[in-house]
């Protein structure tokens, strides 16, 4: 499947092969699932925009060495018109059924920000699921915010054209600083402009109530928190404060890189994800 056709020139970025999605119904709803490569099983949970699409080059690149899933969720496939009031727990549900509906055994599970908070969700409602986890962009709880308080109540409430200057300013907070303009930025803002802008807000909702705080314990398996050092929607000390809450987690920073540091920094990040991957697993006690 080409991610973005119309743009054959940028294949450096956007024109990558990924096979074709499955769809899969569970529990009544349709997923998106994408997979790739051979070895040991990665699934690649995304964020809170712009799908299974956005990680899309991260996959192609850890891919060489593992098998790489990308999974869509809930309201990635079609809007949840009408449907309200989910929690962070339900999109971990959707998770837990999709691992073990694609028969994956104890896969390395990798969420970028609300994806890392879907992946933190998993780890300690269903720890026996998987067999090591990465997260970035993400920390134990969500810190309501006013700039967060405000982009939900606009996205809820007024339909927003995808070509607005303004407001396409938010995505260059992504990159932890005013991006150079060309195929990167307009990739992040595509991308994260293909998910509905009320399914967005539903997200945002959910967020709102996330801590697994007095969770972290049950996370009993290899752990990696990785942090973009000019990340400012989750900073550096917050993330690393999660990684401290965790026993054994290993942090990393990705130097330069902002809260995309998984597409925009994605060989450092392949490179660190990988090493966990083939870390000998621990030995039974």
């Amino acid at each position: 499947m080409r991610l973005a056709a119309k743009r054959q020139p940028e294949m450096a970025l956007q024109g990558f092969e990924v096979g074709e999605a499955e769809h899969l119904f569970c529990d009544g709803r349709q997923f998106e699932v994408v997979r790739l490569g051979r070895g040991k099983p990665i699934v690649l949970v995304p964020g809170l925009a712009g799908g299974w699409r956005l990680l899309a080059p991260l996959a192609r690149r850890l891919s060489a060495r593992s098998e790489v899933i990308l999974i869509g969720l809930r309201g990635d496939r079609a809007p949840l018109a009408g449907a309200g009031g989910q929690t962070l727990g339900d999109y971990a549900h959707d998770l837990d059924m999709l691992i073990e509906r694609l028969g994956l055994e104890r896969p390395l599970v990798f969420g970028v920000s609300f994806g890392g908070a879907v992946a933190l969700e998993l780890a300690t409602q269903y720890p026996a699921r998987l067999g090591s986890l990465v997260v970035q962009g993400v920390e134990a709880r969500f810190r309501t915010s006013l700039g967060s308080t405000i982009a939900r109540s606009v996205l809820e409430r007024f339909p927003l054209p995808s070509d607005n200057g303004f407001l396409n300013q938010f995505f260059n907070l992504l990159h932890g600083g005013r991006p150079e303009p060309g195929p990167l930025t307009d990739f992040v803002v595509e991308r994260c402009w293909e998910t509905d802008q009320g399914v967005m807000a539903r997200r945002l909702q959910a967020l709102e109530s996330f801590d697994v705080s007095d969770r972290l314990w049950r996370i009993d398996v290899p752990t990696l928190i990785l942090a973009g050092s000019r990340d400012v929607i989750v900073p550096v000390a917050r993330q690393r404060a999660l990684a401290d809450a965790i026993p054994g987690a290993r942090f990393e920073v990705i130097e330069g890189a902002g809260h995309i540091g998984f597409l925009t920094h994605r060989a450092d990040v392949a490179r660190h994800v990988h090493r966990l991957a083939h870390d000998r697993p621990r030995s039974p006690c």
